[in-house]
Order: structure tokens, then C-alpha cells, then sequence
């Protein structure tokens, strides 16, 4: 599962259980954390299949991998004379009613500063400056809905206060995860004391512009600023320019729509993290696309990005995507059990979020897929959530569709 939480939440996800709790609506939630139903709910299908005596089905093979979320690893160490099956059904999808025929693929694209240290000016004043309770989500499912990014508000601040006072950086992070969009920054910047009424009505200013750029999609949305002790050292001044300044130009979001199917994303990127460590800055995003020579053509934009400002840029491991087969058997097969049971056309689609899926193909070339699942909202975020209902669909569609096979 992501392990995502709240900001003030002290759960301790090495040693703690999840608070899930159903809600009035009909949800399973969880209380200041993600619920891991994002794949808890696919191993708990797989695992009540094989635990089951009187389902009706063919010879099952039930396959587990880890890091799915963190770099597929399991799915990429698969070896290819493991399984013996022709078909594959995949339990990772969070939209009941549509069945998945294709997913994108991706990359990461880490680039890192190194920095040297300048003692503090003891004339200047720290402000810690944070955002908070942005929507955040899953950077496929959710990157086109335009939520708020965190750590591009915080850097606009920063470089429009840059602008007009003769501030230092001191500290700057962001984002939790690869494949969420972050939620939460923060910065501590220093400054002459005298400049300090000039702030306060400079950052009120920046606040609200993006407060009327972003008010309605990121209702709870917390940018605030507090005095804090002075550290004892702040970030060289060339680095500090070039780091604000590529966070500034580094692309995030829609790169490119797909051509055919009508409301898919194509290409995007996610600026995602940020984090300090001893003399290095280290900025984390994730691309993802459907056609390869995209995905490597956003990767490096992203790089000459960070390049250009003096980074070292490394990328990740790349995954390929699942083209649709719009011809295939199990295709069918699910679309006519979903219609028999519900009496209603299921949606047939591809996802702009990563699935296992392509990498599978590439081990199994053979191998007939599809993927579907209940629906969950908030992936990747405190705020997921089961629709309890549409579980119980989804598991009668899986039933079915074992038996038809």
C-alpha cells in the first residue's frame, strides 16, 4: 500500500494497524490515513478464490508482487518460465462499471543539487513558511483534474519574494511519494529584520493570488507563515537561485491528450518530491505515457530542466505501457458476464495510471489480459476510500467471469 498520512498524524505505519472504519455513505475509510485498499482489496479477492470450495473455476495461478507502487520491482524480477496460464486477470483497478484494456507506461527522473553552506547573517529574522491540505492524489488517476501541487506554490512564493527582497534559503521539502501529487511543503527562508513589514504584505499578496487561482478545487488549502529560530546556515546563493528557478520552469501535469481516445491523458509528468540531505537537494518526479517516444521526450525535458541550472539528473528504470487489444477473448468474456448480471454495458478503457500489465507482456507475450476492480477514491492519499457496494459487484463479476473461462 502507499503509506500516506496527514500531516499531524502520529501513526506509525512499521507498527500501527489501520483505523478503517464504514462511514454512513456506505465507504470503508480509514481515520488520518490511506486505507491500503489500493491493492488490499485484489489480494483479498485472489486469496478468497483460493480459499474458497465452491467456486467454479479453471486452474488458478494467483501471482503477488511487491513494490508495485515503488518501482514494480516484483513485476520486473518475474521470470519468465514461472507461469504456466494464458490469462490474465489484473485486480488493480478503482472504478467499478469500466474494464481495462490498456494502461501507460513510466519512468522517475531524480535530479539532485549540491550545495555548499553559508553561515547565517545574524541580522536577519527565519520565516517557515508551509502549505498544507492540498488534494494531493494519484499522479496517473488524478493528473488531469488540475489539483494543486504544493511544492510549486511554495517555490512561486519563494521566487516572487526572491524577487523583491534580498532573502537566503535555507530549507526546503516536499511531497512524500514518486506517484502522489504533493499535498504539503515547506521552506524556511531568512531575511534582514527590517524587511520584515515588507514581507508580510508581499506573502498575503502571493497567498491570495493563488488562494483566486486555486480556491475552488483546493477548498481546505492552509499557506501560512511563522517566525522561527534562526538556523545556523543557509544554502549558498547560486544554488538557492538555480534550485527556485528550475522548480519554477520544471513542467507538472497533461503533457499530451491521446488522439483516439477521447478524455485519456496521453503524456504527463509529476513534480513530486523534494528533500535535503547534509549539501544535496534531491528533486523526485515521475513521467508516464502510453507511447514510449513520449515518455522518454517528457523525461527529458525534465532533465535539460534541472541540467541547465547545474543538477546531476538520473532516471529510473523505465516500464512499458499495455497497448489495448480491443480483439481480446477475455474482453469478451467479462463484457457479456457484466451485462448478465447487471443488466447494463460496462465502459471498456484504458488508464492513464501504470499497471504491471506491460511489463507482464514483455515476460508473456501470449498472455490475454484485462483489469478491473471496485471503485476507490483518494488512492494515495488520507482520504481513500471502498464503496462497500460496489465491491460486492466486483466480486460477482470475478466469480462469474471464473466460471464462464
Amino acid at each position: 500500500m502507499v503509506p500516506e498520512k496527514s500531516t499531524n498524524s502520529t501513526h506509525n505505519f512499521e507498527t500501527d494497524p489501520i483505523k478503517a472504519y464504514v462511514d454512513s455513505d456506505g465507504w470503508l475509510k480509514s481515520k488520518d490515513t490511506t486505507l491500503g485498499a489500493d491493492d488490499g482489496i485484489g489480494i483479498a479477492a485472489a486469496m478468497a478464490v483460493l480459499t474458497s470450495t465452491d467456486i467454479e473455476h479453471p486452474a488458478i495461478e494467483a501471482l503477488f508482487t511487491v513494490d508495485e507502487e515503488s518501482g514494480m520491482t516484483g513485476a520486473f524480477g518475474i521470470d519468465p518460465n514461472l507461469l504456466k496460464g494464458s490469462i490474465l486477470i489484473n485486480l488493480d483497478s478503482e472504478d467499478e462499471g469500466e474494464l481495462f484494456i490498456g494502461s501507460a507506461g513510466g519512468m522517475d527522473t531524480s535530479a539532485t543539487f549540491e550545495f555548499y553552506s553559508e553561515i547565517s547573517d545574524k541580522n536577519h529574522i527565519a520565516i517557515e513558511i508551509s502549505i498544507d491540505k492540498l488534494h494531493g492524489g494519484h499522479s496517473g488517476d488524478e493528473i488531469h483534474v488540475g489539483y494543486g501541487n504544493a511544492i510549486k506554490f511554495l517555490n512561486r512564493i519563494i521566487y516572487n519574494l526572491n524577487k523583491l527582497i534580498d532573502l537566503r534559503l535555507a530549507f526546503f521539502e516536499g511531497g512524500s511519494l514518486r506517484n502522489a501529487i504533493p499535498k504539503d511543503a515547506k521552506a524556511i527562508i531568512t531575511f534582514e529584520n527590517n524587511n520584515f513589514e515588507n514581507f508580510k504584505k508581499l506573502f498575503e499578496q502571493f497567498k491570495n493570488e493563488i488562494f483566486q487561482e486555486y480556491s475552488v478545487i483546493e477548498p481546505e488549502m492552509i499557506i501560512e507563515y511563522k517566525q522561527v529560530e534562526l538556523p545556523q546556515n543557509v544554502i549558498d546563493r547560486q544554488t538557492h537561485q538555480l534550485l527556485l528557478w528550475s522548480l519554477y520552469s520544471a513542467p507538472h501535469g497533461v503533457y499530451a491528450w491521446d488522439k483516439e481516445i477521447e478524455g485519456l491523458v496521453q503524456t504527463s509528468t509529476n513534480l513530486a518530491t523534494i528533500r535535503m540531505n547534509g549539501n544535496s537537494i534531491t528533486v523526485g518526479t515521475s513521467q508516464r505515457s502510453s507511447i514510449d517516444s513520449q515518455k522518454f521526450d517528457i523525461a527529458n525535458k525534465v532533465r535539460t530542466t534541472f541540467e541547465l541550472a547545474g543538477a546531476k539528473v538520473t532516471h529510473g528504470k523505465p516500464y512499458p505501457g499495455w497497448k489495448p487489444n480491443t480483439k481480446s477473448e477475455i474482453l469478451d468474456i467479462t463484457v457479456s458476464s457484466y451485462k448478465k448480471l447487471f443488466n447494463e454495458e460496462p465502459k471498456v478503457r484504458a488508464i492513464h495510471a501504470g499497471l504491471e500489465c506491460g511489463l507482464f507482456l514483455e515476460k508473456y507475450p501470449h498472455l490475454d489480459i484485462i483489469s478491473f476492480g471496485p471503485t476507490i477514491k483518494g488512492a494515495h492519499t488520507p482520504f481513500e476510500k471502498l464503496d462497500i457496494k460496489s465491491t460486492q459487484k466486483f466480486w460477482d463479476l470475478l466469480v462469474d467471469v471464473l466460471k464462464k473461462i
